[in-house]
C-alpha cells in the first residue's frame, strides 16, 4: 500500500513541536471537584462507579482535591445510600445531588409533583438538584411532547430549588456538532461514530438553539434560584455566550467539567472569562470514574502556560483531534474557581 493511502482512522500523526512541558503531581491550592459521578446509575453492571471509596479519599489527598460533589445521589433509597456511602462516612469531603424523577412529567400537574419530591430530597440530605441532558431532548409529557426548561409547569420545581437554598448543575444541549449531520463536515465524527445514540440531529430533537433560549428563560424567570451551567455553561463553543449570561444573571455560574478540550483550543478567550468573572466559574471534570492523570491534565490547563499539549489519555482523542493550551490562572482567581466558589454554593463542603 502506498504510505498516502493509510487510512484515515489508522492516521497517528506525531507533532514535532517542541515547547515547554510541565507534569503538574497535585493541584497548587486546594480543589473541589464540583462535578464528579460517584454512584451507581450510570454503571453497566449497577455497581458504585468507585469501588473503594478509602482509596478514592487516599487518592483526593494526592491530589489536593479537598472535596467532590457527587451528582449521582437520584431520590428515595439511592440517595440515602450515596449520602450513607459518601457524606454522612466522609462529612467534608463529599455533597451529593439529588435527581428527579422525570418520568412524571407523564402525569397531570408534574412540576407540583417533581417540587414535593425535590423538598422530600433536600430534607433526606440533598446538597443541590442535578438536571440532566435529557430535559428538552427526550422528557414528554402526557401528549408526547417535549418538555423544555422552560415550561411554565416546571415552575414549581425551579422555585423549590430557589427556595430550600440549594444550587441546580444543569446540562442542557450538548457539543453543537451533535446537532448537525454525521458526515465528513463534523468535527466530532469519530465520537459520533462510537456513540450513534449522541446523535440528536435528526427529527424529534429541537435545534441547539431553541435549547439555549430555554435554559435562559429558565435563569431569568428565576432569578432567586442558583443555576450552574455546567459544560461552560452549555455551550463552550461559544463564549461570548457563557459570558453575556454571567453578565446579566447573577444567579448564573459555569463549570468546567468534560470541556477543556473546547476551552483549552480557545485558551485567550478562556482566560479573559475566568478573569472578568472568577466569582462564577467552578472547577469540575466529569469524570466516570476518577481518574488521577485526567486530573493532572486538568491542573496543567488549570496552572501552566502550556501549549499544544493533549487533552485526554484516549489516541486519538475522541472529544477532538487538537491540542490544548494553558490559562496560567494568577492565585487568586484559582483559588477562586478551583474551591471557593464550590464552598460558596454547597456550604455542606466548607
Amino acid at each position: 500500500m502506498d504510505d498516502a493511502d493509510v487510512p484515515l482512522s489508522r492516521y497517528r500523526p506525531v507533532p514535532q513541536l517542541r515547547v515547554a512541558a510541565h507534569r503538574i503531581e497535585r493541584a497548587r491550592v486546594p480543589a473541589v471537584d464540583a462535578h464528579i459521578h460517584l454512584g451507581r446509575w450510570l454503571t453497566e453492571d449497577g455497581d458504585w462507579m468507585v469501588k473503594d471509596v478509602p482509596a478514592l479519599v487516599g487518592l483526593m489527598d494526592e491530589l489536593n482535591l479537598r472535596g467532590m460533589v457527587n451528582l449521582d445521589g437520584r431520590w428515595g433509597g439511592e440517595l440515602a445510600e450515596n449520602i450513607e456511602r459518601y457524606d454522612a462516612a466522609y462529612p467534608g469531603r463529599f455533597a451529593t445531588f439529588c435527581q428527579v424523577d422525570w418520568s412524571r412529567t407523564a402525569e397531570p400537574g408534574f412540576g407540583e409533583r417533581l417540587a414535593a419530591q425535590l423538598t422530600r430530597s433536600v430534607a433526606e440530605g440533598a446538597a443541590g438538584l442535578k438536571v440532566w441532558k435529557d430535559v428538552g431532548l427526550r422528557v414528554r409529557d402526557h401528549r408526547g411532547e417535549l418538555v423544555m426548561l422552560d415550561d411554565p409547569r416546571l415552575d414549581p420545581l425551579w422555585a423549590a430549588a430557589g427556595a430550600a437554598g440549594i444550587p441546580i448543575a444543569l446540562h442542557t444541549a450538548d457539543p453543537v456538532a451533535f446537532f448537525e449531520p454525521a458526515d465528513e463536515r463534523n468535527e466530532r465524527l469519530e465520537l459520533l461514530a462510537a456513540r450513534p445514540d449522541w446523535n440528536v440531529s435528526g427529527p424529534g430533537f429541537p435545534p441547539f438553539e431553541r435549547l439555549m433560549e430555554a435554559m435562559e428563560a429558565m435563569v431569568a424567570r428565576h432569578p432567586a434560584t442558583t443555576v450552574i451551567g455546567v459544560h461552560a455553561g452549555c455551550w463552550p463553543e461559544n463564549l461570548g455566550f457563557a459570558s453575556r449570561m454571567l453578565d446579566t444573571y447573577p444567579n448564573f455560574h459555569i463549570d468546567i467539567a468534560a470541556r477543556v478540550a473546547e476551552l483549552g483550543r480557545q485558551p485567550r478567550a478562556t482566560r479573559a472569562l475566568m478573569l472578568r468573572h472568577p466569582g462564577r466559574v467552578l472547577f469540575g471534570t466529569d469524570e466516570i470514574p476518577p481518574h488521577p492523570e485526567v486530573y493532572r491534565i486538568h491542573f496543567r490547563f488549570m496552572e501552566s502556560d502550556d501549549e499544544a499539549f493533549a487533552h485526554s489519555l484516549d489516541d486519538p482523542p475522541l472529544m477532538g483531534r487538537w491540542t490544548i493550551s494553558g490559562l496560567d490562572l494568577p492565585d487568586d482567581v484559582l483559588e477562586r474557581v478551583y474551591a471557593a466558589n464550590a464552598l460558596a454554593l454547597v456550604p455542606r463542603l466548607a
